[in-house]
């Protein structure tokens, strides 16, 4: 019984190690939104940072949208997508090849096989369109006529 149970605990912590990329790669990563002037950022997950360039350590399991912010210019928002990347079809090879069913399981739930894209985020903002010119182009027939 004693023997068993040994094998059992040298099985169960075998499997639980075959999460390559969950231990390889992490379950966050680093993603870097620069902008072209200096912005705030915000993303739909929570997060933020009062100036670009920002990194922010962000979980891999799911994409989120990036909202980008100044004022005197529009604001740019941008879709990031968690999709697998090539480090992670290495990993869950790895565990393929290891036997890890287990592993491959955690690897897929936590995100870890995912990386986000685009990385980095790249945004040059806008500026905005005054208003004045339109409000003075609407006043100028009115004054051309003669009436106040």
């Amino acid at each position: 019984m004693n023997t068993y149970l040994r094998g059992a605990s040298l099985f169960l912590a075998a499997a639980s190690l075959s999460a390559c990329a969950t231990v390889t790669r992490g379950t966050t990563q680093s993603f870097t939104v620069e902008s072209s002037p200096p912005a705030e950022v915000k993303t739909s997950t929570g997060f933020s940072c009062p100036s670009t360039p920002c990194t922010l350590k962000l979980p891999r399991k799911e994409g989120f949208t990036v909202t980008v912010t100044k004022a005197g210019y529009k604001t740019h928002t941008s879709e990031v997508v968690s999709k697998m990347s090539g480090g992670g079809g290495a990993a869950l090879a790895g565990n393929v090849l290891a036997g890890g069913i287990i592993g491959m399981g955690v690897d897929a739930s936590s995100g870890a096989l995912n990386d986000l894209t685009p990385n980095p985020l790249k945004v040059v903002l806008e500026p905005e369109v005054a208003a004045a010119p339109a409000a003075e182009a609407a006043a100028a027939p009115a004054a051309a006529s003669g009436t106040p």
